[in-house]
């Protein structure tokens, strides 16, 4: 019995152990340093993959020049955007179509047969209608953002515990205040989950964008410097899009601790 309690007790502390603070940059750091031992070994030409110090001493040139906070500024502008009105847009109809069976009848089949259809390929349809400005930029990442927080809030909305519903509503709350009280803080944790996924999403579609309408942005930047062949210059690009998920995806913590405390 005692040796069946210490091993219970052992793999609890196991699952519960959380891993050092220094894993992560340890485990970026590793792969920089086989990164550059490999280019400096001369088995990989610098025109196929650049150096790690490479890349970081043309980037500080870059941004030095100006040239990145130019791109970085349009790109953020369209990203922002384009983020805003996608989630927002997919929490209220992900609200809406789990709480009311009208709007679920209605909204689902809708939303599950559009969300297969790569967004990318309506990019060219997008800007058919809406021209090669902004607005169609902006459009396209707002639709990839929108389905997968869409779909995350449904399944949190749906997954709220039935009798919290049913305490508000014996106490005659109303039904705004039951799903602004009840239902959204219950189903943030699958919400978030659903941004996080988007955000990935509006990066890449984000990218195509400008790749192909666009004199201005990140992805602009990268095709450009890839049609010349400078491969350094197009791995900065490379880097700065990684930095901005990392970005995204820290902020999205940071909410997601300030908004769900009891998490």
């Amino acid at each position: 019995m005692a040796s069946f309690e210490r091993e219970v007790k052992f793999r609890l502390a196991f699952l519960e152990r959380r891993a050092p603070r220094w894993a992560g940059p340890a485990g970026i750091l590793t792969l920089l340093l086989l990164w550059q031992a490999l280019c400096m070994s001369g088995l990989v030409s610098e025109l196929y993959l650049p150096a790690p110090t490479s890349i970081l001493q043309t980037g500080w040139e870059m941004l030095v020049s100006g040239e990145i906070a130019v791109n970085m500024k349009a790109s953020l502008q369209r990203i922002g955007w384009g983020f805003f009105v996608g989630s927002i847009a997919g929490i209220l109809i992900g609200l809406l179509t789990g709480f009311s069976k009208l709007a679920e009848a209605v909204g689902n089949p809708l939303i599950y047969s559009l969300y297969p259809v790569p967004k990318i390929a309506l990019l060219p349809l997008i800007i058919l209608w809406l021209g090669i400005g902004e607005v169609s930029k902006i459009s396209i990442i707002s639709l990839g953002v929108f389905f997968p927080v869409v779909i995350n809030t449904y399944s949190g909305v749906k997954n709220v515990d039935p009798l919290l519903i049913k305490v508000a509503v014996s106490y005659r709350t109303s039904q705004l205040n039951i799903i602004r009280k009840v239902v959204l803080p219950a189903a943030l944790p699958v919400i978030f989950a659903g941004l996080k996924l988007a955000a990935g999403t509006s990066l890449l579609l984000l990218v195509a964008a400008e790749m192909i309408a666009a004199k201005e942005g990140i992805g602009a930047m990268v095709l450009h410097y890839g049609d010349l062949m400078l491969t350094t210059k197009l791995m900065v690009g490379v880097l700065v899009l990684s930095l901005l998920g990392l970005l995204f995806n820290r902020v999205l913590e940071r909410l997601e601790r300030f908004l769900i405390p009891w998490k």
